[in-house]
């Protein structure tokens, strides 16, 4: 069985490669993009099993990119979760109610990370 495969949308290098690197501890398949027309290519070529995105991404940003995948057959039901630095009160549940299925807040706790994914992918 394949492990899991998930895409990463972000635009910061650094924080791309803290999860690529807590993914590849936890086993995943990682496939990268760093704007919203990137991550439109990738999941044309693959459907992911998850998808981890930041808001603020160049090319539309995260929450039009949810709309559009929410919109596009194949994929409206994918598990999205908002991957992002907005940390403060109510942000979490703007979020949810625009349909994204989780919420991690930045900086990440990688103690808590594949552990959370893990629990994401299993309710998929």
């Amino acid at each position: 069985m394949n492990p899991p495969c998930i895409l990463v949308v972000e635009d910061n290098p650094l924080n791309r490669q803290l999860v690529r690197d807590l993914l590849s501890l936890g086993s995943y398949q990682v496939m990268e993009a760093t704007t919203a027309d990137e991550a439109r290519q990738r999941l044309h070529a693959r459907t992911p099993d998850l998808v981890l995105m930041d808001i603020q991404i160049p090319g539309g940003g995260g929450e039009a990119l949810l709309q559009e995948i929410r919109r596009t057959p194949g994929t409206e039901r994918l598990t999205v979760l908002a991957l992002t630095a907005y940390t403060m009160q109510g942000d979490r549940e703007r979020f949810l109610a625009q349909g994204f299925d989780g919420y991690i807040g930045k900086p990440i706790d990688t103690r808590q990370f594949c552990p959370l994914i893990d629990s994401f992918l299993k309710q998929a």
